[in-house]
């Protein structure tokens, strides 16, 4: 049997493959910790199941419009104005299956064969997978712990070709936690403005997800003019606790959005109908009550694993402005390791194999989101956990 070309260009998903192999060894009876998914650990608040649950019992279980139904696109159009002060017309909303398809959808009605699409790394680990499944070109530049890894307005320039289709900015990062300052992305914004033909795909996802004193701002925020050329990509999945729903949302230009739509008619269709009333319940609901309990947890954890991690041998954490992962330099640690006989060779893969064999703990290596000799972890877990693995890899790096 001969598969597709583009198939066999992409690759698994890393974070899901370490994950289902840390199950695996957890049903051996290995006591693992699996610090890989992206997942927080905090239940769908009550609210937001009993729309649902209410949404079961009306018999809300029949098919939507494919781009959402109405009530939930009115929800995201007042989500926007509430905390962005932007305006958007339901025409120029997508509800899709989770922020995944809102990005698949949009390269797959924005990109031609050869597009060059800009990709700060590290980057979420989906994004040039996506591209390439649209026949597109990932233009992977490297924004290291040396500059907080963020894409840097020289970098930004030297990327831009006659090719360059799109821009993708992710704010606050997955994996790295790195959040833009509205000064920062006024100074990208300068480039842009000198490229209207770039795309700006801002994808939102942990806008909630707030650490310390850090306040979110998105492109459009620092630079309203931008607004014809920038999609925004956003989601429950995080800020809600929502992950299994599986609800994300675009905002963009009319006529881009409906592309994507028809993309989406043509696998998914609509949503789920009841995910959808449950998202509307959230977006419209008591905002502080699911936000407070969480981020309180997520602040303390993170304070703890960043000067764990300064503290363990060979390795170097920055604080995050956001989200609820630690992205770890440990490129020191790997060349100790390799030295010292540990590791086949002085690779990242091969030492989230050692931690995982030797110290049963999860971790993503950082060559999945294009850093190689990094690793993630998320402290979207409970402390105890987080303490257990701390101490392990403290272990197996003294």
């Amino acid at each position: 049997m001969e598969l597709s070309h583009r198939v066999q260009a992409i690759k698994e998903s890393p974070t899901l493959a370490i994950t289902a192999k840390a199950q695996r060894l957890k049903a051996e009876g290995r006591d693992v910790v699996a610090l890989a998914a992206g997942e927080p650990d905090f239940d769908t608040p009550d609210h937001i199941k009993a729309a649902a649950i209410a949404a079961i019992q009306n018999g809300f279980t029949k098919y939507t419009p494919v781009s959402g139904t109405p009530g939930l696109k009115n929800a995201v159009i007042a989500k926007f104005k509430r905390d962005q002060g932007l305006d958007y017309t339901a025409k120029q909303i997508l509800v899709s299956v989770g922020g995944k398809q809102s990005f698949y959808n949009l390269c797959q009605a924005y990109l031609n064969a050869g597009d060059e699409v800009i990709i700060p790394a590290p980057y979420w680990v989906s994004y040039p997978d996506m591209v390439i499944l649209a026949e597109g070109r990932p233009v992977i530049v490297e924004c290291g712990i040396e500059q907080g890894y963020k894409l840097s307005p020289a970098q930004l320039e030297a990327a831009i070709t006659p090719k360059t289709k799109m821009l993708v900015i992710n704010s606050p990062s997955n994996p790295t936690g790195a959040v833009y300052s509205l000064e920062e992305l006024k100074a990208l914004g300068e480039v842009l403005k000198r490229h209207p033909g770039v795309l700006i795909a801002s994808d939102d996802m942990y806008e909630h997800v707030m650490l310390g004193d850090t306040r979110f701002a998105n492109i459009l925020n620092a630079c309203p003019e931008l607004y014809p050329q920038t999609i925004l990509l956003n989601g429950v999945s995080k800020a809600y606790s929502m992950t299994g729903w599986r609800i994300g949302y675009a905002a963009g230009p009319e006529k881009l959005i409906k592309a994507m739509e028809n993309i989406q008619s043509q696998s998914t269709s609509n949503p789920t109908s009841i995910a959808q009333v449950a998202a509307e319940a959230a977006l419209n609901g008591p905002q502080q009550e699911c936000f407070a309990p969480m981020l309180k947890a997520f602040n303390e954890r993170h304070e703890f694993v960043v000067r764990r991690f300064n503290a363990t041998r060979g390795l170097k954490c920055l604080s995050a402005g956001g989200a609820f992962y630690a992205f770890v330099d440990a490129r020191e640690a790997i060349r100790n390791l390799y030295e010292e006989g540990k590791l086949a060779e002085p690779t990242d893969l091969a030492l989230g194999n050692y931690l995982l064999e030797a110290q049963d703990v999860a971790v993503v290596p950082g060559s999945a989101f294009g850093a190689e000799g990094y690793f993630r972890i998320s402290f979207a877990t409970s402390m105890s956990n987080l303490e257990k693995a701390l101490d392990r890899i403290e272990k197996a790096l003294a």
